[in-house]
């Protein structure tokens, strides 16, 4: 359980709705080097001070030897996934634009991120551009299951279908083809199943 805030001092308080902000925000911790800035501190070794003062009133989490090695005890929610980079991995510090406050286990099963949909070849599935995926991670998937799947080094949502080695990646729109893969030829991997959507307002 995270701690009351009436446990912690007022400048805990305030930096731990710093780290917070910087969680939510960024979807990274700040380093200490942040914190003496935003802060005032003289050094590095102040705001190790706060932190460690955090950490044993069970605020936070300290990671040895890592300049972001802080985590929220309270938890950081869901990372939201904006535009990946080919090749990378979707889950990778660049590639996530924030930490929305959301249970996991309110999606079945629970999800491990959000997704921002790019585009309309979901339409007539009644995903938008710009609406959240919810993703469950997973490498395969069974027919007729929406799927984050990665082909041609491109990240695409799409209803999958397996025929032997062929997979076809199925549009929920006409003015989109299907994507064919023949998997004795060309990489194609999953990288999880739809769960939930979430549309944002405006």
């Amino acid at each position: 359980m995270p701690p009351r805030s009436d446990r912690l001092t007022e400048r805990q308080s305030e930096i731990l709705d710093f780290i917070r902000q910087s969680v939510e925000s960024e979807g990274r911790p700040p380093t200490r080097l942040e914190l003496c800035a935003a802060f005032g501190f003289r050094s590095p070794n102040a705001a190790e001070s706060h932190l460690r003062a955090l950490a044993a009133k069970g605020a936070i989490l300290l990671e040895e030897g890592r300049a972001r090695g802080i985590r929220l005890a309270e938890g950081l929610g869901l990372p939201l996934v904006g535009r990946v980079a080919a090749g990378g991995p979707i889950l990778a510090t660049e590639h996530v634009e924030a930490r929305l406050q959301l249970d996991p286990a309110m999606f079945s099963p629970r999800a491990d991120y959000l997704l921002r949909v790019r585009g309309m070849s979901m339409r007539d599935a009644g995903i938008l551009d710009g609406d959240l995926l919810a993703v469950h991670r997973r490498t395969e998937a069974r027919n007729g299951q929406i799927v984050v799947a990665r082909v041609h080094d491109d990240v695409t949502v799409k209803t999958f279908r397996r025929d032997g080695p062929m997979v076809e990646l199925l549009p929920a729109n006409p003015d989109f083809a299907p994507i064919v893969v023949d998997t004795r030829r060309e990489a194609l991997d999953i990288e999880g199943i739809m769960v939930g959507l979430i549309r944002q307002d405006g």
